[in-house]
């Protein structure tokens, strides 16, 4: 079943007690943070654009949502200016230019992999450049104007959401064992609760800073080598030069595609996992999903699609330079349907290995401003509160993306000097054959490319609204097991059982979810906002 792009939104139960899908006519905007999309749907209100508020949103929320984003942390884009082509944007860091396998093989004394609070998984945050390359291509006004509200937050101070509450709360440990980032995260000994205000002066600094100098206010001059000698200070292999070459990180590059249900689904090259997602739609597309299908059975074909995506993933995807023709040779025909052919209804395959550090701190924003220009945009420094390593000279909180690399020297994904580690971090954008346009993303660690599947599948398979297909059940194939939600069917899940599956039923919530749909007949904006986070969409 393909939904009519034409279609009203679907009815709404009003004792459900979940959200329903955002109507404007103008313009809309949707993130996991009330106060990122009230800046963004103000700076769209004043005459600002698509890319405007989505530079002040995850502005915002790199000082709101400290777990999951910073100025140290890396960022995608994809965008579509009104009429014209999807295009995409890697701002994702690099290793440092001493980072060789071997000599961090020794330094980690041949442990398997990078620790997750080791300065040697700092790679250069790449947020900053990304988010001043898209203000210089894209932009129209000016950075002060963009930081206004993210600056006014860091000085002042912020109330903390419930959903950020409680997160924080989960995973005081990582900022615990550095006493900077403690004193800052950690007020009188302890997470903030729902309410309390945190403030961060020294992030306020360094927004002002960029706002007024550009990128080279972050990564040259006292900040650029005072981060650096931080770094090197714990053991890195950090130098100013190295932070130097970090404000030209971002580049625009070519995205890729695949079709589902007839409609173009975008996303980001490698070094993102874009390509998996590629990969689970397009064996998805081989089936029957529609309403009369059962849960059991649509949980079941997800599950099979992305064991054997993930498997491609995480044997393949890697920097551009080692995945150049990747994604043409895994989305061709005969590749997809080999990897189809081994999925069997009655069973479940042998799960795959995995051996990536789980995760799941990452904030996604969507903007669609009155002239049809659309972003897609999703920050992150990878782990909750990153590396736990916070500057106190500058007040950052750097990432440690470095992680995800291999410290085996044979593998696409090896460490090596000013390498791109493999990305889980993923936007997404549907452009449907009646001129839709939909930007779309879901957050999660590595779940996000199931995610955007599973939610893709909710809209063109069932015909969801999108906050419905937001809110649905969750499911998710990893390390040979499948994780659920609790709201999953019990009878779809004994089936499932039955089949091979090793249920784990989650006590939390997976992930999140914003989308918005420009609707090519009426103009209308939908937007949705994930029901499991803090957040909204809003419109005027």
């Amino acid at each position: 079943m393909t939904r009519n792009p034409h279609s009203p939104v679907a009815p709404f139960d009003f004792l459900s007690g979940r959200r329903g899908t955002v109507l404007a006519p103008r313009a809309m905007i949707a993130t996991s943070h009330p106060l990122a999309t009230s800046a963004g749907l103000e700076v769209l209100f004043q005459g600002g654009n698509a890319v405007d508020a989505a530079i002040t949103a995850v502005a915002v929320q790199s000082v709101v949502d400290p777990l999951m984003t910073g100025l140290g942390g890396d960022c995608f884009a994809l965008i579509k200016p009104a009429g014209q082509a999807v295009r995409a944007l890697n701002g994702s860091g690099r290793a440092v230019a001493a980072a060789e396998p071997g000599v961090l093989a020794g330094l980690l004394e041949e442990r398997p992999e990078i620790p997750l609070t080791s300065p040697h998984a700092v790679t250069i945050p790449g947020a900053v450049s990304a988010w001043c390359r898209l203000h210089a291509d894209c932009g129209t006004s000016p950075l002060s104007r963009l930081f206004a509200a993210a600056i006014r937050y860091a000085r002042d101070g912020f109330p903390v959401t419930p959903r950020v509450a409680h997160d924080w709360a989960q995973n005081t440990k990582t900022v615990a064992a550095d006493p900077h980032a403690a004193a800052i995260f950690l007020p009188g000994g302890r997470a903030p609760q729902a309410g309390e205000m945190i403030a961060q002066p020294l992030l306020a600094e360094r927004l002002e800073q960029v706002a007024a100098q550009g990128p080279v206010a972050f990564y040259d001059g006292a900040v650029g080598q005072g981060m650096a000698a931080y770094l090197a200070g714990l053991g890195g292999l950090h130098t100013a030069e190295d932070f130097r070459a970090g404000a030209d990180a971002a580049q625009w590059v070519e995205p890729i595609c695949a079709m589902y249900r007839g409609n173009q689904v975008w996303e980001c090259p490698p070094n993102g996992q874009g390509l998996a997602a590629l990969i689970i739609l397009r064996i998805l597309d081989g089936f029957d999903l529609g309403p009369e299908v059962s849960v059991a059975d649509r949980t079941h074909l997800l599950a099979e699609a992305t064991r054997i995506a993930y498997h491609h993933r995480d044997a393949l995807i890697a920097d551009p330079a080692q995945s150049e023709g990747l994604a043409g040779r895994l989305l061709s025909d005969t590749a997809i349907a080999a990897m189809r052919s081994r999925i069997r209804m009655d069973r479940a395959g042998e799960p795959v290995l995995w051996d990536q550090p789980e995760h799941s701190d990452t904030v996604y924003l969507c903007v669609v401003d009155s002239e049809g220009n659309a972003v897609s945009l999703i920050n992150s420094i990878f782990h909750p509160f990153g590396s736990g390593l916070l500057d106190p000279a500058s007040g950052v909180l750097f990432q440690n993306r470095g992680a995800s690399f291999r410290l085996d020297p044979g593998h696409p994904n090896a460490i090596g000097p000013g390498k791109r580690p493999m990305h889980t971090i993923i936007p997404g954008m549907v452009v449907e054959p009646g001129g839709a346009v939909m930007p779309f993303g879901v957050m999660g660690g590595h779940y996000q490319a199931t995610g955007h599947a599973g939610f893709l599948s909710g809209v063109y398979d069932l015909g969801l609204d999108l906050q419905a297909a937001i809110d649905a059940p969750r499911s998710f194939a990893i390390d040979g097991r499948l994780d659920v939600e609790p709201t999953l069917d019990p009878t779809a899940r004994d089936d499932l059982a039955a089949r091979g599956h090793k249920i784990n039923v989650l006590s939390g919530p997976m992930g999140g979810a914003q989308a918005i749909r420009i609707d090519p007949v009426t103009g209308v904006k939908q937007g949705a906002s994930e029901s499991r986070k803090d957040g909204m969409a809003l419109g005027y």
